[in-house]
């Protein structure tokens, strides 16, 4: 959906169901889809993979005796 396609939905809706947006969410497109009113940003592992390239990695190991 576009952005102004989602406003459209999340009107039509009214607030009587908990609306989401998915699916190509970048840093650029997260503020533009937020906007809209919906009231989650799905974290699925292709929207918010965004999120994820830039962290730190940490290694942690238990060594069992």
């Amino acid at each position: 959906m576009t952005p102004e396609t989602m406003r459209r939905a999340v009107a039509m809706v009214g607030g009587r169901a908990i609306t989401e947006a998915s699916g190509r969410i970048n840093l650029q497109t997260a503020p533009i889809i937020a906007a809209t009113g919906v009231d989650l940003i799905s974290s699925g592992l292709i929207s918010s993979g965004w999120i994820t390239r830039s962290a730190p990695i940490l290694d942690l190991g238990l060594d069992i005796a």
